[in-house]
Formats: structure tokens, sequence, C-alpha cells
């Protein structure tokens, strides 16, 4: 069956038969997936929690490069298709799934790092190579591509740069946008555009790259990346830093910036309960039974007496804040335990409850404590967990919402939009939005309301209809 839009403006056509026979003669048969469900299924959700996100496409095609893309575009458009782009799937906002149904478009085969130019220290990738084979490939020319999100070892560098991803190292180098300085890209209409360049300045006409940067595969399809790179730092040194409560920690955080006159490399905050899920979930031990919060800081550089001058002036700073006890990290291994608690609280959290809610806000930096504290205040009213943590160093936290595994479906899906709404409201207060790297995509769409204008969000779709007049790409993204 076909799914056409609650817009009456825009009544998409099915994938029939004869449009999957087009498909295979662009891609070859073999990359084609139509009339199998099962097949089929791996590409109706992505990684946001919750079976109500998913949906189901009619056909997935996996093309070989820009040309086979540019054709399917050509026939989508020309048959009123939706055409959802997809990278690696491990998006958290819904932007990857297919919700009126229609094409995805895979880039998983478009996966070859073309160039290494090192003279200008840039490389040159399509939109299907993980982002951390980038850093791989680069590794042994000390260089180093700093953009790369906490998921970089499954995530694709296009899906990077459509959501303008970040990471953990965002304090000091910056979220994927910094880094971009060129791209390939299919155009809604099938037209295949080359934007910016091996540029470091570039006001030639509007700035259309970082127009594409985070625009969750609504305006065309990425299929190129040229990337500033930079050189690899050689020391670093993270220190695991315990609190006796959350608001200690992150009162610290801004101090530990504007006292110590130093750049962290990152600041992660973790709740007790969100290191506690974790350590649990990876059977890991380490001293946090008397710590409320911890903040992992990491500093790196080229020279390793500044590295440790650093990172003994923040640790001393911390103690004079708050903290009972602060650990160095100076080696791989011992990074990597830490680091490894950080990246797992996702995980370990989904494996308590199958009803939760990610979420993604952005505040200024000296917001955080305030924003902490409205979560505990949610928490405690309406009888969820709310664990906190994120990057605290840029005002970005991954909270999660999380009910009892008791509540029943009906009990939730009440509750939630109450928890939402009140969180949101707060954020605007504070001066913040309601995400800072993960995405709109359809499940925050709802909310944009919250936080912006509707001149604002005007302005958003008078974009849109001017690259996209049929309403094919990615549709119901961002905004209906």
């Amino acid at each position: 069956m076909s799914k056409i839009s609650d817009n009456p403006l825009y009544k998409y056509s099915p994938v029939n038969g004869e449009i999957a026979a087009e498909l295979k003669k662009i891609a070859g048969e073999k990359y084609v997936i139509f009339n199998d469900p099962e097949k089929l299924e791996p590409f109706s959700h992505d990684e946001t929690p919750g079976k109500e996100w998913a949906s189901m496409p009619e056909a997935v095609v996996r093309p070989a490069n820009v040309e086979e893309i540019s054709k399917i575009l050509k026939l989508a458009n020309e048959k009123m298709i939706p055409i959802t782009p997809r990278g690696a799937g491990s998006g958290l906002s819904g932007g990857a799934v297919p919700i009126y149904g229609g094409i995805v478009i895979s880039c998983d085969r478009m996966n070859k790092i073309i160039e290494l130019d090192k003279e200008n220290m840039m490389i040159v990738a399509e939109a299907g190579v993980i982002a951390n084979d980038i850093n791989e490939h680069i590794r042994e020319h000390n260089l180093f591509y700093a953009g790369y999100p906490m998921s970089m070892e499954t995530c694709y560098i296009g899906g990077n740069v459509a959501e303008n991803a970040g990471g953990g190292k965002a304090v000091k180098y910056g979220v994927t946008s910094r880094y971009v300085l060129g791209l390939e890209i299919v155009t809604p209409t099938g037209e295949i555009v080359e934007l910016g360049g091996k540029l470091l300045k570039d006001v030639t006409g509007y700035n259309m790259v970082q127009l594409m940067v985070g625009s969750e595969g609504t305006l065309g399809f990425i299929t190129k990346v040229i990337l500033k790179l930079i050189p690899l730092p050689r020391y670093q040194v993270d220190l695991l830093c315990l609190f006796k409560s959350s608001e200690d920690a992150i009162a610290a955080v801004p101090k530990i910036i504007t006292k110590s006159g130093i750049t962290p490399t990152s600041i992660e905050y973790m709740d007790k309960e969100a290191v506690h899920e974790s350590c649990r979930y990876l059977n890991e031990n380490i001293p946090y039974q008397n710590a409320g919060a911890m903040l992992l800081i990491t500093v790196d550089g080229a020279e390793k007496e500044p590295v440790e001058n650093d990172y003994e002036r923040i640790g001393e700073l911390c103690m004079q804040e708050g903290a009972f006890e602060v650990y160095v990290a100076d080696n791989p291994t011992t990074s990597e335990r830490i680091w490894k608690i950080r990246r797992n609280i996702p995980e370990a959290f989904s494996v308590f409850s199958k009803k939760q809610c990610g979420e993604d806000i952005v505040v200024p930096p000296a917001s955080i404590p305030q924003i902490v504290s409205e979560f505990k205040k949610l928490s405690t009213k309406y009888g969820l967990r709310i664990p906190s943590y994120g990057h605290a160093g840029d005002g970005n936290l991954h909270s999660r919402i999380i009910a009892p595994p008791d509540w029943t479906d009906d009990r939730w899906k009440d509750t939630l939009p109450q928890v939402l709404n009140e969180l949101y409201t707060l954020v605007k207060q504070l001066g913040g939005k309601i995400s800072g790297e993960h995405g709109i995509g359809h499940k925050r769409k709802k909310y944009m309301k919250n936080v912006v204008s509707e001149e604002y969000i005007n302005m958003l779709k008078a974009v849109k209809k001017a690259l996209d007049p049929n309403n094919i790409m990615n549709p119901g993204k961002i905004f209906e």
C-alpha cells in the first residue's frame, strides 16, 4: 500500500513493480529491495527508542555512485515518490525513517576515501565512510579529524554532516560544521552540484555548504565531503573527578574554563544514576559509591609538559570547587576504561526499560546547573527516572526520560508529552533549544514551536520549498 501525506498539496505515488524495475536498471537488481518485508524492516527505524517512530519503506536502493543517485532522484521527483536518505541508521531523532514510505537510499556502498591531501591538510571522502575510519586512515600521517561524534565507530560521515553531529571533544574542537569545507550533493530534482571546495575562506555567494550541514537530508543528498584536518595531538590525559552532589559537579563546569584559563578538550557530566547503570551493564567497578556525580575532563596537546600543567591546574581547581577525589588516566587503557562507561550509558538504560525518550537539549553553559535541577524536579513530580549525562562543557545534555518497567503504554504516552512540554518551556526561558546535535527529525518536530517563532519556521519552509518544490526529500522531518 502507498502512504499519502497528511498535507493535501502533496499526493505521493506508490512504489509499484514498474518503479522497482526502473530502480533495478539504475542500481542493479542485487542492490534493490522491494516487496520483501523482512529485508525492508531494518530500514524502518534508526536508534531512537520506541517502536512508534518506525515506518516501513516501500523500497530500498543501495547505489554505487553519485550518477545513480541522480537518476533515482530524477525518477522520484517526476513520479512524486518520497525519498529518505540513510547513512548508518545510528541517528536518534527518526531522521532516517521513511514516514511516508517511498524509497530509502542507503549510501553504504559509497564508502571510499577518495583523497588524502597532506599538503593542504584535507581529506575527501564518500558519504558512506565510517567516521572512525577517517582517523584510522590519517593517524600514521599525524593528522586528526576532530569533528566526530561519540558513535564514531558506527556512524557515516555523510550522516554526521546531515545532522551536524557533535561529540565529546566539541568544547575545544567544535562540531562537524567547523571542518566541512566542501560538499558534493544531489538536489531533490536530480542535479549534481559541487559546493565549496578545498578553501579555508570562501564568500562566493551564499554559504550553501553550511546550509546543507545540519539540514537532515531535507534539502539534498550528500554524496561527497571535503574535511579540514588538524595535527594529531601527541599527548592526552583524562581526569575523572568525583563530587558529592550533582549541584557541585555542574556548578564547577563554567568555573573550570573561566578560572583556569584553559580550554579542555572535553567536559562530560554523569550523575550517579547514569554511572551506576552503565557500570552494572559493563560489569565495571570504579569508586563511584560515594559520588553524587562525576566530571570526565580531557586535556590534550602537542607537548607533554604543557598537558601535565593543564591537567594539574584543572584537577586542583576541581578540588577547590568541591571534588573530593580526582583520578588521572594518562594511558590509552585507563582512558578507554572510563570513556567506555560514558559511551554505554544509553545502552545500559535501554536494558532497564523499553519506555524511554532520549533528549538532546542545549542551553548556555552557565545554565546547566538550573536545567539539571529541573530534571530532578520533573523526575519526582512524575515518578520517572531522568538520569543526566552529556556534554556539560558546551551546554548539551543527553538525559533520558525513563518510565518504570511496570508502566502501561497508555500511562507512558499520556505522561511523556507533559514532561517534555514543561522541560522545553524551561529550555526556551534559559535561551536554549531542543536539539544540540541529534537533530529534530520527526521525533521532535511538534515541539519546534516551543522554542522558535512561527516566522523562523516559515523561513525554513521557504528554503525547503525553493530547493525541493515537490517535497520529496525526507518529507515530514523538522516540520510538516
